[in-house]
């Protein structure tokens, strides 16, 4: 996604990239914001005392060691997901901010695009745990507004020296981005289970 909006080809497309970007990161808000609302209406359906029940609260700990477990075997294991990328002809078809939104809905979204890490389904997991639709709003922005930031490394591309110093900060972040990534996961899970047992 960071080489398809950047400075130098929204100006090839005769697009200002800083509408673009404005208009991505709008929309994986939203993307993010739908996906914890429709994750928290599911998860209140369950009945309270059997959403809060121990056994709950371990099974979807077991689900995010499970999820642990994909992420830290990367390259070896793969996460059930389907291969459906954003459409890239949307970048000639469609004006900037229309592409924008769209990517960044989809992306914020996170079920419809490939998932590459096990936290897209700790997203879900948490807020239809919550079951409280503020919650999940609250769980799905985060997500989204956050898987959209990278964005704005672009700000400052000028030429194609810029735009592979800027891949290659993103590369050199990539490892600790996944550290955090499964850091998150192991913890959730390990307060989700001391709850359990505490209760």
């Amino acid at each position: 996604m960071l080489s398809s909006i950047s400075p130098l080809g929204e100006r090839a497309r005769a697009s200002r990239w800083w509408v673009t970007t404005a208009a991505y990161l709008l929309g994986s808000a939203v993307g993010g914001l739908a996906l914890g609302a429709l994750a928290s209406l599911l998860g209140g359906l369950v009945p309270d005392p059997v959403r809060s029940s121990s056994w709950s609260l371990a099974l979807v700990a077991v689900l995010l060691l499970v999820g642990l477990g994909f992420d830290s075997q990367r390259g070896r294991l793969d996460l059930p997901s389907w291969r459906r990328q954003v459409d890239e002809q949307w970048l000639t078809r469609y004006r900037g901010w229309v592409y924008g939104v769209g990517f960044g809905a989809q992306l914020g979204f996170g079920l419809v695009t490939i998932i590459t890490s096990a936290t897209t389904y700790a997203v879900v997991l948490l807020a239809a745990l919550g079951g409280d639709l503020r919650v999940g709003l609250a769980i799905g922005a985060t997500f989204g507004v956050v898987r959209a930031l990278p964005s704005l490394l672009m700000g400052g591309v000028a030429d194609r020296a810029a735009l592979h110093t800027v891949f290659g900060r993103v590369e050199r972040w990539a490892r600790s981005a996944r550290i955090v990534a499964r850091v998150t996961l192991g913890v959730a899970a390990a307060a989700l289970l001391a709850v359990a047992v505490g209760s």
